[in-house]
């Protein structure tokens, strides 16, 4: 395997890109949050590598020279490391992976920027959000993502309303929720502001999937899912929608566990952040593996 880091000073985007020497030509580029999260884009690109893949882990923040939390994130940035992708790497093909807050700007790269051949949405979000500062709490009044120097339309999910990460119940539900979900839910309902800042993907020219679980605890992405399906009635190309049943926000590609046995040892402080993922560990594991299935099948259709 080829490993390339890189920094914002030097090129403009932080960045790991993973890649085996007789790799297919076609980059994914793979969009998870920070620059340390408790899965790590790296560790992403490196899956897809290991699958032939050219694998390019982008981060939104938490690095020198980006927002130190996920507020006005630079779209530009993106152009800068698919066209590193295109003329240096020469990738023939280029598909955009995001997860959780990740879904936002793959997303948004398929729209505003274009020519991307798949767009791999898991546990995602239909409209981008007010950012925060690194408390995590305090809103910004401004959008997560910015382009050309303005902001991408978006709605307010008021984190100061809720402990992020305190479950509790809420009617309706027969499983536990953090209070982000309930955050994101109360925003979902301002149907009108919503419509505004929904993200336009049947605007793209690529082949979707989204994959989501049906007990997503870190906010709805079964609602997001089912209004971006709504949206892509007429959408002329390929499109697929996968619903885990009591899946949690802990799905899609997982880092290789021959490579990453440190991690795989985490499993019990996981299902502890993340309770739908720990209600059966068995189950979960299995989603990871069938949705990675899912996920290389549909890229290798092209």
């Amino acid at each position: 395997m080829k490993y390339i880091d890189f920094n914002y000073q030097e090129h403009h985007f932080v960045g790991h890109l993973v890649m085996e020497e007789n790799h297919n030509h076609h980059a994914v580029v793979v969009i998870m949050g920070g620059e340390k999260g408790i899965l790590p884009g790296k560790k992403i690109a490196e899956r897809f590598a290991d699958h032939h893949f050219i694998g390019l882990s982008v981060s939104l923040f938490g690095a020198e020279g980006l927002p130190d939390s996920p507020d006005q994130v630079d779209l530009g940035m993106f152009e800068t490391a698919i066209d590193y992708l295109r003329n240096t790497i020469k990738a023939e093909k280029i598909s955009v992976y995001g997860m959780s807050m990740g879904s936002i700007f793959a997303s948004l790269i398929a729209v505003y920027l274009g020519n991307i051949e798949n767009l791999i949405l898991v546990s995602p979000t239909h409209v981008p959000f007010e950012g925060t500062k690194k408390d995590r709490k305090t809103m910004t009044d401004h959008s997560v993502a910015i382009y050309k120097g303005k902001e991408i339309p978006y709605i307010r999910a008021d984190f100061s309303q809720y402990k992020a990460k305190k479950y509790s119940r809420v009617k309706g539900l027969d499983y536990e929720v953090m209070g982000m979900w309930q955050a994101y839910n109360e925003a979902y309902q301002n149907k009108e502001a919503v419509e505004l800042a929904s993200l336009p993907i049947e605007k793209t020219h690529s082949r979707i999937l989204m994959i989501c679980g049906e007990y997503d605890e870190a906010w709805p992405s079964r609602i997001s899912v089912e209004y971006m399906e709504a949206r892509l009635k007429d959408h002329p190309y390929d499109h697929k929608v996968i619903i885990y049943p009591k899946g949690s926000h802990l799905i899609g590609m997982m880092p290789s566990k021959e490579k990453n046995k440190l991690l795989y040892h985490c499993l019990p402080l996981i299902k502890i952040m993340y309770k739908s993922f720990g209600l059966d560990i068995h189950r979960s594991m299995e989603y990871f593996q069938k949705s990675e299935n899912e996920i290389i099948h549909f890229l290798n259709l092209l």
